[in-house]
Formats: structure tokens, sequence, C-alpha cells
């Protein structure tokens, strides 16, 4: 039920959270503002970003605003467009022009480890406990027991799962399943060279018959540059390449410029490589006092860039949600996590969808029918209709539902 005592007067709950990812991070701030205690469980020493790169659309800057996080210069504002190898436009990403206006953009590119900076400096102070491994949990309708690896225990309201792929909190409320490969894996870096070519405000995605070769404008505390990635097939058994910046190197060539002059220009230190991998999409994300949250509730390829910002949307729902919520009622968190999943789910599965989808026709597609798929591309709105026009509409809808919860 609704608690509809005066905020002063209301019981505060505990929450807990697993994973201090952008998730983790966004979830307890979210819930804190909804009036809630909480905690957030790392195992590690400190918050680590799971890679270097990182492109964030307006629904998540919207969010991440609205809980307290210093979004001023985080990234580069920029336009989005696919292009084949000679240059031609298959698709231009085109926001409402007041969307464009407040954001400068379709999204910003930025470095990971500044979004962590900004997203720690808002987390309140004891709000986050590093060296705290979670084993294990188990509830009934009074509470959430958690046990950790140095034998002790804690009781909670909520537990919400954001640790993952991997997630301790998925498999124990739902069992585990293998993770589906993509058989694909990119090679990602940075620089902040700026070589002819390399225009400011700008995202190219460009695909060869079997590669896709990408590069956007980044701005990281002041200073200006570009990330790039490089992306094939690939067996996932394989071993990885002894150099990660020779290999992406290699699939650049043939691109147009700027790509190669990008990589070239970037220390080999500031390359990653990931394989892709996700989990199809579960019907349910909550049972009992348990909840999923970012990578645990629907792991996301990085071929749709936009993980991290569905991650931080989750975080904003189901603090959203919880607010003004009796904890110790179990009926009222039941149905509160229920609210919070249900119009997340479709969202959230089209777009892990459309990343294994996009993965398929650039990627596997046999090579016999590589060429009717390119004229396809390049002479028809397809791709125009299923990205370009698509993904806009999905956009104003998540800033819609943000507004409502404000």
């Amino acid at each position: 039920m609704n608690d509809s005592r005066p905020d002063g007067l209301r019981k505060k709950g505990r929450v807990a959270v697993i994973g201090s990812g952008p998730a983790g991070m966004a979830t307890a701030l979210s819930v804190a503002q909804s009036g809630h205690e909480v905690q957030i469980f790392e195992r590690y020493r400190e918050a680590r970003p799971a890679g270097n790169i990182l492109n964030l659309w307006p629904p998540p800057l919207k969010a991440l605003r609205a809980m307290g996080v210093d979004t001023d210069d985080l990234g580069a504002p920029c336009h989005v467009q696919f292009r084949n190898l000679k240059g031609k436009v298959r698709v231009d990403v085109k926001l409402a022009p007041e969307v464009q206006e407040e954001y400068h953009g379709s999204f910003i590119g930025l470095l990971r480890p500044d979004l962590y900076e900004r997203m720690l400096a808002a987390v309140p102070p004891g709000v986050l406990q590093f060296n705290r491994n979670v084993t294990g949990f188990s509830q009934d309708e009074r509470s959430v027991k958690l046990s950790f690896d140095d034998g002790g225990t804690e009781d909670f309201d909520v537990l919400i799962g954001a640790d993952g792929i991997d997630s301790l909190v998925r498999r124990t409320l739902w069992g585990d399943e293998p993770k589906r490969e993509h058989r694909l894996h990119i090679f990602g870096g940075y620089t902040f060279a700026s070589p002819p070519g390399a225009e400011a405000g700008q995202a190219v995605l460009t695909h060869s018959r079997t590669v896709q070769g990408s590069w956007t404008a980044i701005r990281s505390k002041g200073r200006d540059g570009f990330q790039w990635w490089v992306l094939e097939a690939t067996d996932p058994d394989a071993p990885a390449p002894a150099d990660a910046h020779a290999a992406a190197t290699q699939l650049a060539q043939g691109f147009p410029v700027p790509l190669g002059d990008l990589i070239a220009g970037t220390d080999p230190a500031n390359v990653q490589r990931w394989i892709l991998r996700d989990r199809p999409a579960l019907p349910q994300w909550s049972k009992g006092r348990a909840t999923l949250v970012g990578d645990a509730a629907h792991p996301t390829s990085p071929y749709a860039a936009y993980g991290a910002g569905m991650a931080i949307e989750d975080g904003f729902f189901v603090g959203r949600a919880l607010r003004g919520i009796d904890l110790t009622d179990a009926a009222a968190v039941g149905n509160a996590l229920q609210t919070y999943e249900d119009p997340r789910k479709p969202h959230t599965a089209q777009q892990v969808k459309l990343a294994w989808m996009n993965g398929k026709i650039f990627h596997h597609t046999p090579a016999p029918l590589r060429p009717v798929r390119d004229f396809v591309m390049d002479r028809t709105p397809f791709l125009q209709k299923v990205v370009g026009d698509a993904s806009p509409g999905e956009i104003m809808k998540q800033l819609a539902l943000i507004d409502e919860q404000l």
C-alpha cells in the first residue's frame, strides 16, 4: 500500500543493493531519494569500470540529473549516422528539435570512468560498502537475509540485484542458464588526437561486408577527443589476439578516414577487447522482496551501446516505485516491484533483441547474401526505419516516463 503520512512520519525501510556499477549506484541514489535507507554491497575494494568507452542517450542523462548527478560537460554531444564504406548515409538519427536542443545532439560520447566518478560523487557517505561479498540470501514474508563470505548476515526489507550478467540474485531467484554467445568480439579505444576527417559532434557507424568500424567524439575532463571501435565475428573460445591494438589496426584497413588514424593515435594501453554475450529475456524479474536491475535483469550486448543507459534508467525507476511504500508490508513491496518491472521489460527486451539481430545481419549473413543485404541497406529505407526512426520514438517514450516520476 502507499503510505500517505507526511515524509517525516514515514517509517524508513532498509534496501540492499548488490553491485556498485551504474545500475547499483543509480538504484541507491533513487532509493535514497525515495526516503529509505540503502546499502550497496560491492565484493571488490573499489567501483571498477567494466570497459573504457561509453555513449549515453538522453533518457539516462535525464535520470542522472534527476538523481543529483552532475552531468555538466560529462561528454561530447553527437549526431549519429550509419554510413557505408563509400560514405553514403544509410541511417540518420534525428531526435525531436526540443530534445536535440536540450541535449545538443542524439547522445553524448564519454569515458566510462568519468561516469563512475560523477556517480560516486553523488552517492551519500556510508552507502557504499566495499570488500563485502554477498554469498547468498533467503527471504520470507518479513525480510530478506543476506549472507556474507565472512560468515555474517544482515536483514533488509528489499534486495535489488545489480550484480551483472553473472548475477547471484538472478540465479537464486530464477535458476541458471547458459549465456547466449553472439560469436562477435569488439576492440575499442580512445585518443585525444584529432586527425583529418574526425568531425566534432559526430558519431559515424560504418559497415564493410564483415566488419563494423565506427568512431564518435568524446569529451573527458575538459578535453576533446574520439573513441572508436571495430567489431567482427569470432569464435568465443579462440585465444585472444596477443596484440589488441594491432588486431584493431588490421580490421580497420579499407575504412574511410579518420578510423585508421584514430587507432594509430591511440596508446595501446587504452585499447580493450570484449566478447559479446547476453541472455534471453526473463518473463519475470521480481520475486517476493527481491528484484533485478541492469545486466542482472537484461544483459545487453554493447552492439546496441545502450546497456549502461538502461541500467541507469532501471535504477531510477525502481527507486521511484518504492517511494511512499511501507517496506514492512510484503504485499505492498511485491506490487511496487511489479509496477517497476512491467514497463521496463518490453523496452529492454526490444533493445537486447535489436543488438542480437544487428549482429546477425551485419556479421553472420552468409557470404552469397551479403551483396543483397548491402543493396537493401543502400537502396531502401529499411535500416532508417528500423534504427533511425524507431530509436527516436523509443527515446521520447522513455523521456516521458521519466517526466512522470519527477
